[in-house]
């Protein structure tokens, strides 16, 4: 490894920082590389504070609200990134179907390009706030052998995490950006109000939604808020919840699916987000042509292989076929029954031969957006707020 230049640094959580993609780039590209692997609200702080202590920071679109008012980040010129064209038309125009509307939220090509005044837009330019990388929809986990009665049947439902038949047994993400709006879409599911645009909550409807949620807490609806994987993976197999809102990851890497558990297509949509790389302001010279080597590498097709073995997408999705077998291709993007076992990261055994992705394929699962990811005009208020309802 070269000893000229100090180690790559990358900021972000464990959603993309995985060592086996860490230890594929330094052998790849031959540079060190250091991962700093923070909880989400760690990541964004050190993000904004301290662009000094990372040269690269792995998050998502809706962070980049963050982190550009604060000129923390530097733009990327997509003339340095060697394979921009092979990058599909999601992040590029918020859609994978032209004729689709745009969900509302921080969907990734509303700030995407770098506009000639300095602000961020859809309009394209040689320059870029993220280079657009992994991408997902989110829904809900439940224990289909414990579905009550009344909902047996139903179509999949936001509503159900807030039904009184799963009083004691359901439970949000405690993260206020993402668990406020998984919330707000269930309020609206289950006619208990209406918000008419669940990924930017005016200050009455925040008050109302912590007013609503926190009445079913004391009615005892909610077992825990999870914050991390440990948690949230905890609550299913201990079986202590039977519904609770999920990260892919924690669906596949712990076979939940097999445990009894099903991923849930909710009728409503999905909540959906998109990941990338942004680059410190401070990363210039050999570091900066470090930093683009790195972003390449990304679109290399290796590393969207490795991710979608956790049940993510990513930006370059035809490059990822040469890196997938047949039957992984048709499983994870085209919404196919496994042909055989598949393996997951670590190589073991993790989907069943004959399981079918919830959802379908890439395509209709990616269009069936509710909202995606965002950061509210009255972010600071909701926190706070949001804190007083998930306080023990």
């Amino acid at each position: 490894m070269s000893k000229k230049t100090s180690p790559l640094r990358v900021l972000g959580t464990s959603v993309t920082l995985i060592e086996k993609i860490r230890k594929q780039a330094e052998k790849e590209l031959n540079i060190e590389i250091e991962f700093d692997v923070r909880g989400v609200k760690d990541a964004e702080r050190i993000a904004v504070m301290q662009p000094q202590s990372y040269d690269i920071y792995d998050q998502w679109f809706h962070n980049v609200d963050f982190v550009w008012p604060a000129q923390a980040i530097q733009p990327i010129d997509i003339d340095r990134i060697d394979n921009w064209s092979q990058v599909n038309s999601l992040p590029k125009t918020g859609r994978v179907i032209p004729s689709q509307p745009l969900a509302p939220g921080s969907e990734p090509s509303g700030r995407l390009y770098v506009q000639h005044n300095g602000t961020l837009g859809a309009t394209p330019t040689q320059q870029i706030s993220m280079l657009p990388l992994a991408h997902n929809v989110d829904s809900f986990a439940y224990n289909a052998a414990q579905l009550p009665e009344v909902l047996k049947g139903q179509p999949e439902s936001w509503a159900w995490l807030l039904s009184p038949a799963m009083k004691g047994r359901s439970a949000f993400q405690d993260d206020a950006a993402m668990g406020t709006i998984d919330a707000a879409i269930a309020i609206n599911a289950a006619g208990l109000a209406e918000f008419k645009n669940p990924s930017n909550l005016t200050l009455s409807e925040i008050d109302l939604l912590i007013k609503l949620l926190k009445g079913k807490k004391d009615q005892g609806q909610f077992v825990e808020f999870w914050k991390d994987h440990e948690q949230s993976v905890n609550l299913l197999k201990s079986q202590r919840s039977y519904i609770q809102s999920i990260w892919a990851p924690m669906y596949y890497s712990n076979r939940c699916n097999i445990d009894g558990y099903k991923l849930a297509c909710p009728i409503e949509g999905y909540r959906a987000w998109c990941g990338g790389l942004s680059v410190s302001k401070c990363a210039s010279g050999k570091k900066l042509d470090m930093v683009y080597q790195y972003l390449n590498w990304w679109l290399s097709g290796w590393p969207g292989s490795v991710i979608a073995k956790q049940g993510y997408y990513i930006s370059n999705t035809e490059s990822v076929k040469n890196y997938l077998s047949e039957e992984e291709w048709q499983f994870w993007y085209e919404g196919k029954p496994a042909l055989k076992v598949l393996n997951g990261i670590d190589d073991h055994p993790l989907i069943p031969e004959g399981t079918v992705r919830s959802g379908g394929s890439y395509t209709q699962r990616m269009s069936n957006i509710a909202v995606w990811n965002s950061v509210m005009d009255e972010h600071n208020y909701l926190v706070r707020k949001w804190r007083e309802l998930t306080k023990v």
